[in-house]
């Protein structure tokens, strides 16, 4: 950001201010006639200066690229004027996002007006600013002839993915980018390797060219040579933020495109308006579908005081009577955990929940199920902890296994508030006297991804075509070719 101080002309000269801060001086139309006084930071709707106790660096010159004489004095914007300039972007957004398109289109013409209106002055500008020519910087204001736009595919994809939907998740990913012209190299979670490769030979079957698809196993290092390879254009990535923050630093030293879809610590809000049968069957689906290894799970349950009692119970009472067991029979509704390193890191967020003060209403220990041949498996019973407050661990990181931490709200105002006080941002749900995001319903028709830590970028849908394809813009001259040479 800028400040200008006015440079004294001749005292022979007539000098005009402006509007904006020019000084012009009539006894020359010609580079040096101009000097800007007004301040050029900007926020709050107006020029500020900056004030000399909020920078501890000293004022720079900025020279006039046409005379080379000084032109103003640079003064940066220090850490208060960031935080004023923030804080008032952040309460503009607050209020220009509620406004239809057509209002907002009303003022983003009326600056379009505004520009042309004054299309020599700010080319004026521009010049003194710049060192460009005057003709060059009014050719910058100017309209074009004829141009359109075509998408392309971006080449060589790769895809790293998660080991709680490893078939879906390798066709969430390749479906959209072979769709759109590209060629993947798909890593699978070295916890779940088998079915990627069925999807290769799937589409190998279905007369997809030999290498279009390609599947390569491997951990970390494996995933780091294909974030790294010269020859990848896009890296998709399902899994932790730990590693998706890796993932990005990795991408971008290539300035590679990515595609993040990573956790979550969803809010499930149950007024007590709720039809309280479908609040406890959507409380259940969001905390125990897939042993509750599911991203986008509802495990912070806020359930209005009035009906905490009633909804406890019918909650535990479900939660107890789920079956566990050998997940490739019909009766089994929970299976095993994905590995034992994860069964034990789930309960021991079990353990570190009891030491804060929750409640174990019911479950959160190893389960061996009867059969011999599951004994060695990586069972648990599913939990219910109550008691909890926004302050514990459990509440606030993701767990990534059947456990619901349940708390209560009296407000709306408080609850949204509270729902909202996270980094993570993958979905939510809300049951009153209807029911919106009811939870882990993915059709691939409509997007899905995160916001704030959970994600860039959606998975799903028609806008994945913009994730795995590059705008080309293709301007046609209409009629002769303008030069200033």
């Amino acid at each position: 950001m800028l400040a200008f101080v006015l440079r004294l002309r001749p005292t022979t000269a007539t000098a005009t201010t402006t509007t904006t801060g020019l000084v012009r001086y009539a006894s020359s139309s010609s580079s040096g006639s101009v000097d800007v006084q007004a301040p050029l930071n900007f926020w709050g709707g107006e020029r500020r200066s900056i004030q000399p106790r909020n920078t501890s660096r000293s004022p720079e010159p900025v020279y006039e690229p046409s005379t080379g004489r000084v032109l103003c004095h640079l003064e940066a914007a220090g850490a208060p004027e960031v935080e004023l300039a923030m804080r008032d972007a952040q309460a503009a957004f607050t209020l220009w996002s509620k406004l239809s398109g057509m209002e907002r289109s009303s003022v983003m013409m009326e600056a379009a007006r505004i520009i042309e209106r004054r299309r020599e002055d700010i080319a004026e500008q521009e010049v003194v600013n710049n060192g460009k020519s005057i003709t060059e910087a009014r050719m910058d204001l100017a309209g074009g002839s004829f141009a359109y736009t075509r998408r392309e595919p971006l080449g060589v994809c790769v895809g790293i993915g998660a080991w709680n939907f490893p078939f879906q998740i390798a066709s969430w990913k390749s479906a959209p980018a072979l769709a759109c012209g590209n060629s993947m190299v798909f890593k699978p979670s070295p916890l779940t390797p088998v079915t990627a490769v069925l999807l290769a030979e799937v589409y190998a079957q279905a007369g997809a060219p030999k290498g279009l698809f390609n599947v390569l196993q491997g951990g970390q290092e494996t995933g780091g040579l294909l974030c790294h390879h010269p020859h990848v254009a896009k890296v998709s990535f399902t899994g932790s933020v730990a590693t998706g923050k890796k993932i990005m630093e990795m991408a971008s030293r290539g300035v590679k495109p990515v595609t993040l879809e990573l956790g979550g610590k969803s809010p499930l809000l149950v007024f007590e308006d709720s039809d309280m049968e479908n609040a406890v069957k959507g409380a259940l689906m969001a905390n125990f579908l897939s042993q509750g290894q599911v991203c986008s799970n509802g495990t912070r349950v806020f359930v209005h005081k009035r009906v905490l009692p009633e909804f406890l119970r019918e909650v535990v009472r479900r939660t107890q009577a789920i079956e566990i067991g050998d997940p490739l029979h019909e009766n089994t509704r929970m299976g095993a955990l994905v590995s034992q390193p994860h069964l034990n890191k789930v309960l021991g967020f079990v353990e570190q929940a009891k030491k804060e003060g929750a409640t174990v209403l019911c479950g959160g220990e190893r389960f061996t199920p009867s059969d011999p041949k599951l004994r060695g498996g990586y069972y648990m019973t599913p939990c219910v902890l109550g008691d909890c407050r926004d302050d514990m661990t459990c509440v606030k990181e993701e767990i990534f296994g059947p456990v619901m931490s349940v708390l209560s709200f009296d407000s709306e105002e408080e609850v949204l508030r509270r729902a909202n006080d996270s980094t993570l941002g993958l979905a939510a749900g809300v049951f009153t006297s209807c029911f919106i995001n009811n939870y882990n319903i993915t059709p691939v028709e409509v997007p899905f991804g995160g916001f704030k830590m959970s994600g860039i970028g959606r998975e799903n849908g028609q806008v994945t075509v913009e994730h795995y394809t590059q705008l080309k813009t293709v301007y046609v001259e209409m009629g002769d070719v303008d030069s200033l040479f």
